[in-house]
């Protein structure tokens, strides 16, 4: 499906650092598009092609990480990593399906006001319980998004580093 291997090192190691740039900053970029609409046309395409390089680096990671989890020992730790990263693709799918949605909507004007209206041209205008299930739907997946990342390079970094490494220069444990 991907890559295991880039130069000579377990590709999942490199490609976890897509995931954790690229995930939240998608997040960030729709909560900013959720509570100011004006943002919306400002990042135009950016945003859901954004949210698909996110979306795709998911699945890509993952597969390098089940292969990497078949060649080191197979901890509980690991197990737990391994678990954990297989529950983030929904909310990466979330995070893209609200991308395109706000893309689109923004796109095609629904909703936006006349030139002489007092909103600026290119403001979606929308009915206040519109907008407010907007912001929560995406404040909802783009935490949901960001908790998950944490929490599995929580783990990961538990299950890499357990205590294999000394506060103490020189000295390694184990």
């Amino acid at each position: 499906m991907g890559p295991t291997v880039i130069n000579g090192l377990p590709a999942h190691v490199l490609l976890v650092h897509v995931v954790v740039v690229l995930v939240p900053l998608t997040a960030l970029a729709l909560v900013v598009c959720a509570v100011w609409p004006a943002w919306i046309s400002r990042l135009g395409l950016v945003l859901p092609v954004l949210a698909l390089v996110s979306l795709v680096s998911v699945p890509l990671t993952t597969h390098a990480g089940e292969w990497l989890e078949h060649r080191v020992n197979r901890t509980a730790l690991v197990r737990r990593h391994a678990e954990l990263g297989d529950g983030l693709l929904p909310w990466a799918v979330g995070l893209f399906l609200l991308a395109v949605a706000f893309w689109w909507f923004g796109r095609k004007g629904i909703g936006r006001a006349a030139p002489d209206a007092d909103m600026p041209r290119g403001v979606v205008s929308v009915s206040l319980p519109v907008r407010v299930t907007a912001v929560a739907l995406t404040l909802i997946v783009g935490a949901g998004a960001v908790v998950q990342v944490y929490r599995i390079g929580d783990s990961g970094a538990k299950a890499a580093w357990g205590d294999g490494y000394s506060a103490a220069s020189g000295h390694v444990a184990g």
